[in-house]
């Protein structure tokens, strides 16, 4: 299966249309609207929490953007929901409400978060939940597991892998040496089959994804386009922008 066109027809906005001077703050509600009433595609992030719900948040834990230092995964859905954002009206939500929010208007990139554990469940609830949404929709991962799992559940859903040239930062001694390995150069490409690639901006050009892009068709997104630099760059060197800091 190719990747739909409508997955590289507009810029697409990361975590929403967020602008904190203006009050608007990534993956809420309002994030969401302002994307929309932009005609903007729309990027979130997904995270499991205690009784299996998909919840559109970015961190494991709260205390970024909210009260609280408690993992998602400790607190249930109705918990989260009841979670506020600090200097907003806008509380945490569910993948499910996020669907009839945007109601097919543009894109959806969903970004499955992952602890590297092989836990299923956020997939298995994504793949639920997507069942009856009939707007466009992609989901993507950092992790090899989690989008060949998609690929099992929903392989009708278009899927992606979010990659970079290196894994070597602190930040990734999450994942497992073997993981690591495998995510480097996209070696796990007969497995998850990916049908678009999200490349961290900085580092294109590279190898992988010109091959992918090149030889086997498929299209690259490229994160995170924050300024007018990064915009030319991305021109010549992927098919569409994931965005945020400015209006295109």
């Amino acid at each position: 299966m190719r990747a739909p066109h409508w997955l590289i027809e507009r810029p697409i906005a990361h975590r929403g249309l967020h602008a904190a001077d203006k009050g608007i703050i990534e993956n809420t509600p309002s994030s969401v609207r302002a994307a929309i009433a932009g005609g903007f595609g729309i990027e979130v992030d997904l995270q499991l929490s205690a009784d299996f719900e998909a919840m559109v948040y970015h961190d494991d834990a709260l205390g970024r953007l909210t009260e609280g230092n408690a993992p998602l995964r400790s607190l249930r859905a109705e918990e989260l929901k009841r979670v506020p954002f600090r200097a907003t009206s806008d509380c945490m939500f569910t993948l499910g409400e996020l669907c009839d929010l945007v109601a097919g208007r543009v894109p959806l990139i969903l970004e499955m978060k992952s602890q590297f554990d092989n836990d299923v469940n956020l997939v298995r609830r994504i793949a639920d939940v997507l069942k009856t949404y009939s707007g466009p929709v992609a989901a993507m991962s950092f992790d090899p597991h989690q989008v060949a799992l998609l690929r099992e559940l929903a392989p009708t859903l278009t899927r992606g892998i979010v990659a970079q040239s290196h894994y070597d930062d602190a930040e990734w001694s999450i994942a497992p040496p073997e993981a690591r390995a495998r995510m480097r150069h996209l070696r796990h490409a007969f497995a998850t089959r990916p049908h678009f690639i999200a490349y961290w901006v900085r580092d294109l050009p590279a190898p992988a994804p010109w091959i992918a892009r090149h030889i086997f068709g498929c299209p690259i997104l490229t994160w995170t386009v924050r300024t007018q630099a990064q915009r030319d760059h991305a021109r010549r060197h992927a098919d569409q922008m994931i965005f945020e800091g400015f209006v295109p």
